[in-house]
């Protein structure tokens, strides 16, 4: 009596074989799949490295801008500047003449009177990009002839740093015996390669 032939899935239902090899498809997509999120995320993890390292360095040249301005500004205060005759007197430790309310024009261009109080200070009225002739603010080198790189080509500012000059009281201790003392609050603005990435700096300045 003949007997029939085995077969490895004797016994199973046709219709388990092929759910078997169904099943090894349905992984292996999911394993594409999961292979392909994860190197997605690879690449925007690294694209904002990327915008975060160089943001960083954008705004590094802009805070180095506005060091550069302040040390102008310093110059144009102590001098030599290319107006000592117009300029430099108006920088006097114990007067607060030729210094205007929202800032000055020509010879005067960025010497500021403080804001009175209640109002926003000067350098938040003041528009620091502005480099027209009739531009509030001072640029790097206009009163003391010094040279800043900059431009639109290669990794630096897209244009020269700018600075504002205010007159203050000093209210030290020992200023207001005899005439009364002053001091000069420079605000300075720096640009990195896009004029957008802009750094703030200030500093008081007590001229001998």
């Amino acid at each position: 009596m003949n007997k029939p032939n085995a077969s490895p899935q004797a016994g199973l239902p046709a219709c388990t074989v092929r759910q078997q090899k169904g099943f090894s498809l349905v992984t292996t997509l999911i394993l594409v799949i999961v292979v392909t999120i994860l190197g997605i995320s690879a690449s925007q993890i690294v694209l904002m490295s990327e915008k975060a390292t160089r943001f960083d360095r954008d705004a590094q040249i802009a805070f180095q801008a506005a060091e550069a301005a302040l040390l102008d500004a310093e110059f144009d205060i102590r001098g030599p500047n290319t107006s000592a005759n117009q300029r430099l007197a108006r920088f006097s430790a114990t007067s607060t003449a030729g210094f205007e309310d929202g800032c000055g024009t020509g010879t005067a261009k960025g010497l500021c009177a403080p804001a009175p109080d209640g109002q926003k200070p000067v350098w938040y009225s003041v528009d620091f990009t502005d480099d027209s002739a009739n531009a509030k603010t001072v640029g790097f080198g206009d009163f003391t002839g010094r040279t800043f790189a900059s431009g639109s080509t290669g990794v630096r500012p897209e244009m020269p740093p700018r600075y504002i000059i205010e007159v203050i009281p000093d209210t030290s201790s020992g200023s207001n015996a005899g005439t009364p003392k002053t001091l000069f609050r420079v605000t300075a603005m720096g640009f990195g390669p896009r004029k957008e990435t802009q750094a703030v700096l200030q500093m008081i300045f007590r001229k001998e």
